[in-house]
């Protein structure tokens, strides 16, 4: 067996940079444990299928590395195919899993999934990728992948149209988005900070969603203000009529200002403030 050395002892050999993709699947502790196998065995072929649609099928038959989490996977794939998988995989999984669910018998479960993109050194070993692959970068996929962030978007979207929501490292935002080597513009993106309760994890991410409805589509500058009650000094002075500042496509996140979307299944409020999204509401 090779021991690897301590960090910091001794100088070593960079690994690849190398994308990640992990999937998620929205509400799977909900269901029934009697379909939880099911779902398990679901959810690579709906991703396999959007692979092969994507015409990176490649990527998919020999992954970097290959790692199933029981509601969802993490695959490694070459960094020049992550433009791909920004546009188009994931409006193909969009398209997959809006035709599987349109199927679905009634009571049966559906399928919405969460996505997480990043780049970054991992280990790889094609021979042995289910034993492979581990590492910061990873880590952070799944991180990005848990941040309420993402898990806001797709809640707050109409669960019959909305199957996927995405969230993109900065990294991967960076190098592919900006760069312009997929054909998304940056102003399909929206720059949140990531956190995950509980952990000590926080990062600019950028999320995407390929088929917005519900509460996604509200224009922020027309919702109404909560009332408030007016201070000693005399009524609040009247809103400008500006329209609210965000932090789309590269510009730098709004350091004022609130924006409240309230979900249609009429849950608490889901609230960004000053870039960070907030949850009141429960996880799912």
């Amino acid at each position: 067996m090779v021991v690897t050395p301590p960090p910091f002892t001794v100088t070593r050999e960079l690994p690849p940079y190398t994308g990640v993709l992990a999937v998620d699947a929205k509400g799977f502790t909900a269901e029934p444990g009697g379909t939880h196998q099911d779902i398990n065995q679901l959810i690579p072929r709906l991703v396999r299928q959007a692979f092969e649609a994507a015409a990176i099928g490649e990527a998919w038959q020999n992954p970097l590395f290959y790692g199933d989490t029981g509601d969802g996977l993490a695959i490694g794939v070459p960094t020049r195919l992550l433009p791909a998988l920004v546009h188009p995989f994931l409006a193909v999984l969009q398209h997959v899993l809006a035709e599987h669910n349109a199927g679905v018998p009634r009571g049966q479960p559906v399928i919405r999934l969460r996505a997480s993109l990043h780049v970054g050194p991992l280990p790889v070993d094609p021979d042995r990728p289910e034993r492979s692959g581990n590492g910061t970068a990873r880590n952070e996929t799944h991180r990005l992948l848990d941040s309420d962030a993402v898990r806001i978007m797709l809640d707050s979207a109409q669960p019959t149209i909305t199957h996927v929501a995405a969230i993109l490292s900065d990294r991967v935002f960076t190098d592919v988005v900006r760069a312009g080597y997929t054909s998304r513009h940056p102003d399909h993106f929206i720059e949140v900070a990531a956190t995950v309760p509980g952990k000590s994890f926080s990062q600019p991410a950028w999320l995407y969603v390929p088929e917005p409805s519900g509460s996604l589509l509200a224009v922020p500058r027309f919702a109404p203000r909560p009332t408030e009650p007016e201070s000693a000094a005399g009524p609040a002075a009247p809103d400008s009529g500006r329209a609210a500042t965000g932090n789309v496509g590269g510009r730098q996140p709004a350091q004022t200002g609130e924006l409240r979307i309230r979900s249609n299944a009429g849950q608490a409020a889901n609230q960004v403030n000053g870039g960070m999204w907030q949850s009141r509401g429960g996880r799912h």
